[in-house]
């Protein structure tokens, strides 16, 4: 054998030798972690987190960066996106076992001009479990790791499941990933609707997401769309006619992009995703480490009706753009007259937005950043209307006085026996304000609704009757005579029913006398009124501050025949293969706190506020038959309430500003009363919904033989006209309308057209939105096969490829 054989040999040996050396070193871990066989057959894909409502439609969805994915079967999957994909990213990919060594050979000898040789399923174990390498060198050792994991893949999976893989974990650009997801922002359809040429637009992207995206360069996007096309009709999957046809299309986009702002109930979910996170703190996967609420893909599902969020909506909408017309009437705001003397507000403000944070990280002195907020530039600010924004010229600080001067509001409703949160509704726009003003930590004062409490407790421990005689006059507290600021005491003597329908506020102070300032603050942790109360005499007035949701939690036990229930909005969170991870029961969160009797007692004499009393014909203009209910106005008019119940609903409203020297135009029945009262007739009104309007509260047995005089004995007149700053109501069932407000319609939009059976009352969760009734076989399943994969794979595939 001549010399130069022998050293031919040898050297082609020795490369052999060494690059299966080196591949085995890649495999082992020499040059870097490889993903073990476990990770190979549950692969992780960042995926957002979608959060449910009580019928299975999707909410919205929490996400970061690669993780807004939403997974689909493969049957799901339009058949001109596979055959795009494999038409123009690897032709040969149902013949290949992970590598084709022909595409490989290609790209080296023509470096890279005709192609890469990737394999889609190198591809996929790049997006699965690495980053691209910026450095060359490393860039070759990730090679030989991809080829690695690729083959491994290839042998535990099948080709439909790699395609389906891959498409759910593929870039589209925009922080847009999977096909799903590209389908929805780029064309609002699901990706087994996309037709040739949309395919073939987004199977294009994926060679240069920012090069060929539709959005910026459009006829880079059309030349590279009709390159797809055309290797599609080389590869004989459409016919000559077709490609000629689809390739004269012009590129329709129908884009709309996903943000978190999306979907139903926003100002609820913003409060949900810090519940959730707190939550997850405690639970732990079964691989170990905790849920990731942005990542882990969780099914999170709520108690929040649709319907229901929306009428409460479009209630708040009605409402709101009618007292903001008012408030844009009024002198002191035409003429800036308001923020006399509060300019620290603004001063505030200022300091507080994007504007000032921006220019200050740009080197900006404080004296050019304020100069900067006297100049005007386009802008979009909240309005109502039907799209909440309009474009005008503005300076940035006429900007914060405007949207400052905008009338904020609250709403909540939930069903009082269980505790399910119905609806939600934390604000005007969510878009503009994100403060949410239901939640716990959102305090005001309550003014006459904290009543009812009080007259609760005047029957439960100091044997008041509806009937009692109160005196209508001002009360001496510990030597000092106490007369609530501002108003006057007539006099005389007024019954206890009457006393709280028309909301008489030195009666209340009688029987707060008779109660005891810190008996009644021992009353109110009692009924599991959660903020700490200082025993004040003027509490009963409702001047200590509380929240929406504790006050609607303090309301449960009227409707609840004494047992209090915590509001709450999960029912369980599920990880991303359906497994139940945690479950929430309420029943450890009701408590009874007073006797049936005397609940029943207060429905009855609540019911004199909706039918005579400061929320005059509310009942009847509902159209049920029993109701109960209280308004509520502190001094100033700084906060108008409203909370009223059914046997089978409860919901309350806020109205007021965030700057509380705003004041508001109208007590608790004429602001925020008109919220409640729109929300129950529209739920009532929907028959779907499945609310009764006969409905009527449980009559304790040992009152069936008795005549609640509650009912009875209400006088139809005010027996004392109200004073200044109680709640006066309107006094005349014809002033009870709206004011005219314009149809806006509510905030929440649907994440995606579904088609959902009709919202009814009782209706559960009783399987998945994700899964369908042969879930047997989920994502990438092609056909039916006997034998079922293991882990993530026989959760999303069902099937298994024959080795």
């Amino acid at each position: 054998m001549k010399k130069t054989v022998r050293i031919f040999w040898r050297i082609f040996l020795f490369g052999l030798l060494s690059f299966i050396g080196v591949i085995l070193m890649a495999n082992f871990g020499v040059f870097g972690k490889m993903p073990p066989l476990s990770e190979l057959e549950n692969p992780s894909i960042l995926q957002a987190s979608e959060v449910y409502a009580v019928d299975g439609t999707l909410m919205g969805k929490y996400y970061r960066e690669r993780g807004n994915r939403s997974s689909v079967k493969y049957r799901d999957i339009s058949p001109h996106v596979i055959n795009a994909l494999v038409a123009t990213e690897d032709e040969r990919f149902y013949n290949h076992s992970g590598i084709d060594f022909r595409s490989t050979m290609r790209a080296v000898f023509t470096l890279g001009r005709q192609g890469g040789g990737s394999t889609i399923t190198q591809q996929l174990a790049l997006n699965l479990f690495n980053e691209r390498a910026s450095n060359k060198a490393l860039r070759v050792i990730q090679k030989l790791k991809e080829w690695i994991i690729a083959v491994k893949l290839e042998k535990n999976f099948t080709k439909e499941e790699i395609i389906t893989l891959y498409l759910n974990a593929v870039p589209f650009g925009n922080n847009i990933y999977g096909i799903r997801n590209a389908a929805r922002t780029f064309f609002q359809k699901e990706p087994d609707r996309l037709t040739i040429e949309e395919a073939a637009l987004l199977v294009g992207m994926l060679k240069g997401n920012t090069i060929y995206n539709p959005l910026r360069n459009p006829k880079a996007a059309l030349e590279r769309r009709n390159v797809v096309i055309g290797q599609m009709e080389v590869n004989n999957k459409i016919t000559h006619e077709e490609a000629v046809r689809v390739k004269a299309l012009p590129i329709n986009l129908k884009y709309k992009k996903l943000d978190e702002s999306t979907g139903y109930a926003p100002y609820f979910r913003e409060v949900l995703r810090n519940e959730v996170k707190e939550i997850l703190k405690e639970v732990k996967k079964p691989s170990g480490g905790h849920y990731d609420i942005y990542d882990d893909g969780l099914r999170i599902y709520t108690t929040i009706n649709p319907v229901m969020q929306q009428y409460a909506e479009e209630a708040m909408a009605k409402q709101m753009s009618a007292l903001q017309k008012s408030v844009n009437a009024r002198w002191n705001v035409k003429n800036g007259a308001i923020w006399k003397g509060h300019d620290n507000v603004l001063e505030r403000a200022m300091k507080d937005s994007e504007r000032w944070r921006n220019m200050a990280d740009d080197g900006y002195s404080d004296k050019e950043i304020k100069a900067s907020f006297d100049v005007k530039v386009p802008m979009k600010v909240f309005a109502w209307n039907s799209h909440r924004e309009v474009d005008t010229l503005m300076t940035p600080i006429d900007s914060i006085r405007y949207h400052k001067q905008m009338e904020q509001a609250s709403f909540m409703a939930m069903d009082p026996i269980t505790g399910e949160v119905l609806a939600w509704v934390g604000g005007i726009d969510y878009k503009t304000y994100k403060f949410d003003h239901v939640n716990l930590n959102t305090k005001r004062q309550v003014g006459s609704t904290i009543k009812p409490f009080l007259y609760t407790q005047a029957l439960e421990e100091r044997g008041f009757t509806p009937e009692t005689e109160c005196e209508n006059s001002a009360q001496n507290f510990g030597g000092n005579r106490w007369v609530p600021a501002g108003k006057r005491c007539p006099g005389g003597i007024i019954s206890m029913a009457n006393a709280l329908a028309y909301s008489k506020n030195c009666a209340t102070a009688y029987i707060m006398k008779q109660v005891g300032p810190q008996q009644f603050v021992d009353f109110l942790e009692r009924i599991q009124i959660p903020t700490p109360v200082k025993p004040f005499p003027s509490i009963c007035l409702g001047t200590c501050d509380l929240s929406l949701y504790e006050m609607l939690w303090g309301y449960t036990y009227f409707a609840g025949r004494g047992f209090s229930t915590k509001p709450y909005y999960i029912s369980r969170i599920e990880d991303r293969n359906g497994n139940v991870i945690i479950r929430f029961d309420n029943t450890e969160n009701r408590k009874e706190v007073v006797s049936e009797v005397t609940a029943y007692t207060m429905t009855r004499m609540m019911q004199g506020t909706v039918d005579v009393g400061t929320a005059k014909g509310m009942r009847n203009r509902v159209g049920v038959t029993e109701m109960g209910g209280k308004t509520g106005t502190t001094d100033d008019n700084a906060d108008a309430w409203f909370i009223g119940y059914t046997p089978e609903i409860l919901a309350g409203s806020w109205v007021g500003f965030d700057d509380p020297f705003i004041r508001n135009q109208g007590d608790g029945s004429s602001m925020a009363r008109p919220i409640c009262e729109f929300f129950l007739k529209k739920v009532f009104d929907d028959k779907k919904l499945g609310y009764d309007r006969g409905a009527k509260f449980v009559k304790p047995a040992e009152m069936e033989n008795e005549i609640n005089s509650a009912d009875i004995i209400v006088s139809d007149k005010d027996p004392d006209p109200a004073a200044e700053g109680e709640d006066q109501g309107v006094g005349n069932p014809d002033d009870y309308g709206y004011y005219g407000g314009d149809e806006i319609g509510p905030e929440s939009k649907p994440v995606q057209e579904d088609d959902k059976k009709p919202v009814t009352k009782d209706t559960t969760v009783k399987k998945s939105p994700a899964k369908n009734d042969d879930d047997s076989k989920p994502i990438g399943s092609a056909k039916e096969e006997s034998k079922k994969k293991k882990g993530f794979l026989r959760k999303i595939f069902g099937k298994k490829k024959d080795n």
